[in-house]
């Protein structure tokens, strides 16, 4: 896909800027790899683009397998480890996807660059790169995370957003990572692509004695809601889904604000935002204004890849994404 005309270049000297943002311990700078590994940026890319190329839903995934991994133990690439009781066995994180695009790109860099990046910089570059892919504006970010050890279930729920959420309870949880309220409205902008399954939305829903779906959040425009209830009848099966976006699902722009604002917005940690005085102003104008979203974005993307960053000595550079090194 094309970038848009209007994306928006972020750049290094903008960062200088947001360098209270990133841990003092973390060590990241721009160009991390350009002595040891200059092309390791590229490989991501690369992998980005041909797996997006082949699967328009993939940019989304990787946007919101960052999100879950930057908010549980920071961005140190936890979400990728497996075993018993890992975070990607809570239900919350059951759906996910994107693994094998990481998992791509990991192994050609252990080719060329063995031992040399981390897991945890890949997952960003990744995030960044498929919003690009998808029409969104191209951020410039450090790197130099190192990948975590720990990965528990029990660290999952206490760290992401249910998508029943109110304002005050994403709030809260968006400040304990440093990031601020219009954080909050910017980063939820991420739901401009990705698809999401029928139990993330149902809460908005009742069924009837007769086996019929009801709409009992009053909030959700009729006619939409009615065609989620066509795609997402009692009983769906766990593997359907439905874009986030009804008007541009693979397309990274500000339709999202615009479709919150007409009673459109797919979770009700979506629609919330209207509700409340002080996010429902960014939402009128970022659906009013697609370069400052943009602008904005890049801002708050830096921000949330910087999150909880793992200096040298508490993390590592694994081998594999999936097991931590013996």
């Amino acid at each position: 896909m094309a970038k848009a005309a209007s994306c928006w270049k972020i750049s290094c000297k903008f960062f200088v800027l947001l360098g209270l943002f990133v841990p003092a311990t973390a060590a990241l700078s721009f160009g991390f790899y350009s002595a040891t590994c200059p092309a390791a940026e590229l490989i991501v890319k690369n992998a980005v683009r041909s797996a997006s190329s082949e699967d328009p839903t993939v940019p989304g995934k990787l946007l919101r397998l960052m999100f879950h991994d930057c908010f549980v133990e920071g961005c140190d690439a936890s979400i990728l480890l497996q075993g018993n009781k890992t975070e990607r066995t809570d239900p919350a994180n059951r759906s996910l996807g994107g693994f094998e695009v990481i998992d791509s790109a990991k192994r050609t860099l252990e080719f060329f660059c063995p031992g040399i990046v981390s897991c945890a910089d890949v997952v960003v570059l990744a995030a960044r790169d498929a919003v690009e892919f998808a029409g969104g504006p191209s951020v410039e970010v450090p790197t130099g995370r190192r990948d975590g050890r720990i990965s528990a279930a029990t660290n999952v729920r206490p760290n992401i957003v249910d998508t029943s959420f109110s304002v005050d309870q994403m709030m809260s949880l968006f400040s304990s990572k440093g990031l601020s309220a219009d954080d909050l409205v910017i980063l939820s902008g991420a739901h401009t692509i990705g698809t999401a399954h029928c139990s993330a939305f149902s809460d908005r829903f009742r069924k009837g004695p007769n086996g019929q779906m009801t709409l009992i959040d009053a909030s959700l425009d009729g006619t939409y809601a009615n065609e989620l209830m066509r795609r997402c009848p009692a009983g769906a099966a766990s593997t359907v889904v439905v874009d986030n976006d009804p008007a541009t699902a693979n397309v990274f722009d500000n339709q999202y604000y615009k479709n919150i604002l007409t009673h459109k917005g797919l979770f009700q940690s979506d629609s919330v935002l209207i509700s409340d005085g002080r996010t429902r102003a960014h939402v009128e104008r970022f659906a009013k204004d697609q370069i400052g979203f943009f602008e904005n974005w890049g801002q708050s993307f830096l921000k949330l890849s910087s999150v909880g960053v793992k200096s040298r000595a508490e993390g590592e550079i694994r081998l594999s994404c999936s097991t931590n090194n013996v």
